[in-house]
């Protein structure tokens, strides 16, 4: 195996025919291939074999609308809109709280001015930073004149990066014309329902016309503006995302619903992502007990709805002012006094240059995964699930003890697939291993028959053996897929000649409260 290197005005944009955007669209079931691994991935890795040039362009380092990019490119979101036209029942919009991760969560809010340098200062510091969004820690929208100078003052200095922005979809229809003329290419759409019965569980109230609107109407107007306001976007090439919170109980089979009526009108991409309920947040489903989702029944919604578009499964349900990888945070790295303090300039040719080694790394390590895909008919229509420790890269390049979450993969017949990912509070701390976190990571990763890692102390891979979870430390720092797969040969050929006995794995759990320790 090869180990990984690498390097260190009013006029909107002119429309386009809706009937041509569905179209290729549908072609592309929305993102991706057709089956196989490269299904969930939303674009072939290797280029545009697989998706219209013009849809690769907007996607193809876009860490959010592309699985495969989001292992090499990082974003950013600045919180510069604080105020929100609804109320979600699992939504509390909060301060200064370090230790969550979760959307509505920021330490300080932002001028657009603060914004635009902040943008300048990150994209100088991590060149991979491709996209910058607004996601709250409101409604971007609720707050216009704040977003869209945000907007404006980004793309005037730094008009490399891509712009996104993230709303509940109420008054979405209202700016449509405006997202157009700054050429934000990317919006995505919370969309938990498209019937008013299941929707008046969600939200308590919109404000709308200037009236606080309760229930059964409350619930009809929202629907109504985001399918609008979706079928505004298609026709004018604007790339959609629906992201989906499944409520146990209140709209998990709900969502197959919501999933075809999105994909009709053009969405690009569906994210259906767990609640999060934890208590200590303060969310009315919190406080009331609302369940979240198992990891298996997660799993099992998306792979249903996988049928009618492509699925994000990579999403980190990431805070309003969340700063770099997926998985990762390094907004504390640029507070506002930090950045005003610094001595930016914007590196324009710099940021080309390391984007195209990145680009050459991940070219690698499609061609490595191609190399493991023989052989692998012998697993039948047998699937089973693995657990990486991962930096980002694409690479196996954490410690277990480090490990703040853990990426999933599928393996098949089919090749490897990346499924989803589970925080888990650091087994290490202060040096030390904590048997408490340890298991919390072995019911995290519980339905995972191995877990791979650059490196792991002798207590844990006792504990996960037992646990049934096979610890894999020798394909240190080389490429997640390509070393799965031959893992995974590896272990039919020990089925095969009965060496080992397959053993169905248990349900696991989705992490709900705040981390232990946001060390690394």
């Amino acid at each position: 195996m090869t180990e990984a290197v690498f390097p260190e005005g009013q006029s909107s944009q002119p429309a386009v025919d809706i009937g041509d955007v569905m179209q290729k669209l549908a072609e592309h079931k929305g993102c991706g291939t057709e089956g196989g691994s490269g299904k969930a991935s939303c674009g072939s890795s290797a280029g545009p074999a697989d998706m219209a040039p013009e849809i690769w362009e907007k996607v193809k380092n876009h860490p959010c609308y592309s699985e495969e990019a989001h292992h090499h490119y990082a974003r950013m979101h600045v919180a510069v809109a604080p105020a929100c036209n609804i109320q979600c029942n699992y939504c509390n919009r909060k301060y200064d709280c370090a230790n969550e991760s979760r959307p509505g969560v920021v330490s300080e809010r932002l001028t657009p001015e603060q914004a635009s340098k902040k943008v300048l200062a990150v994209a100088s510091t991590i060149p991979q930073m491709t996209v910058l969004g607004i996601a709250g820690p409101g409604d971007p929208l609720a707050n216009p004149g704040k977003t869209f100078e945000t907007f404006r003052l980004i793309s005037e200095v730094a008009p490399d990066i891509k712009l996104c922005l993230s709303t509940n979809g109420l008054a979405l229809p209202d700016w449509v014309d405006e997202i157009a003329k700054y050429k934000v290419d990317h919006v995505t759409i919370t969309i938990n329902m498209v019937d008013p019965e299941i929707g008046q569980h969600i939200y308590p109230w919109i404000f709308w016309e200037n009236k606080r609107l309760q229930g059964y109407e409350a619930a009809k107007i929202l629907t109504e503006r985001q399918l609008l306001g979706l079928e505004m976007l298609t026709e004018r090439g604007i790339l959609a995302k629906i992201n989906s919170v499944m409520i146990p109980g209140i709209n998990d089979k709900h969502l197959v619903e919501v999933n075809k009526a999105v994909k009709s009108r053009g969405a690009f991409l569906h994210n259906i992502m767990p609640l999060i309920s934890a208590p200590e947040h303060g969310t009315v489903f919190g406080l009331n007990g609302q369940r979240g989702p198992t990891a298996q029944e997660l799993k099992a919604l998306q792979d249903e709805c996988e049928g009618d578009m492509n699925m994000m499964r990579h999403c980190r349900q990431c805070r309003a002012d969340a700063v770099g990888l997926l998985g990762e945070d390094r907004s504390a790295e640029f507070t506002t006094d930090k950045i005003m303090a610094m001595d930016v300039e914007y590196d324009t040719e710099g940021r080309k240059a390391y984007q195209q080694a990145v680009e050459s790394e991940r070219q690698a390590k499609v061609e490595a995964k191609k190399s493991e895909l023989d052989g692998l008919e012998k697993a039948g229509d047998k699937q089973l699930l693995v657990a990486v420790a991962t930096k980002g890269h694409g690479i196996i390049n954490e410690h277990f003890g480090h490990a703040k979450e853990f990426q999933i993969y599928e393996l098949s017949a089919k090749g490897a697939k990346f499924v989803g990912h589970r925080r888990v509070d650091l087994y290490c701390q202060g040096g030390y291993g904590e048997e408490d976190a340890l298991d919390t990571v072995i019911t995290a990763i519980n339905d995972c028959h191995a877990v791979f890692v650059s490196k792991i102390g002798g207590c844990p891979k006792a504990d996960l053996t037992a646990a049934g979870i096979e610890p894999v430390d020798q394909y240190a720092h080389e490429f997640i897929e390509q070393s799965a797969l031959v893992w995974f040969k590896d272990y039919l050929a020990k089925l095969e000649a009965g060496e080992i006995v397959h053993v169905d794995r248990g349900d696991a759990a989705i992490r709900q409260g705040a981390l232990l320790s946001q060390a690394s």
